[in-house]
């Protein structure tokens, strides 16, 4: 089972920028479909992105356009790229990886985003 590090977090004003990162540890990165979620106050964990081990992708509608997902397996890495941020992407981050074969999944300890002027 791997262990996952979000980082990247920070306060940026609507229509900026941020990259987040998620470093896994432990053995088969390879077998882990990775994910980010986010939680925003009062409402229910979303997911935003996923991607297989081969790079399929798969976006939330709310970020089709303006966020994209990307892993390094050879570095087990997972990271998104968060481009004309919105107030409504306000919430807290985290990195997501679920093993293809068990089923069994891992959790960040989240990243907290901003999006205010």
């Amino acid at each position: 089972q791997v262990q996952l590090v979000e980082s990247g977090g920070g306060l940026v004003q609507p229509g900026g920028s941020l990259r987040l990162s998620c470093a896994a540890s432990g053995s088969g990165f390879i077998l882990y479909n990775m994910g980010w979620y986010r939680q925003a106050p009062g409402k229910q964990r979303e997911l935003v992105a996923s991607i297989t081990p081969g790079g399929s992708t798969n976006y939330a509608d709310s970020v089709k356009g303006r966020f994209s997902i990307s892993r390094d397996n050879a570095k087990n890495t997972m990271a998104l790229q968060m481009n004309s941020l919105k107030p409504d992407d306000t919430a807290i981050y985290y990195c997501n990886a679920r093993n293809r074969l068990s089923g069994v999944g891992s959790w960040g300890q989240g990243t907290q985003v901003t999006v205010s002027s």
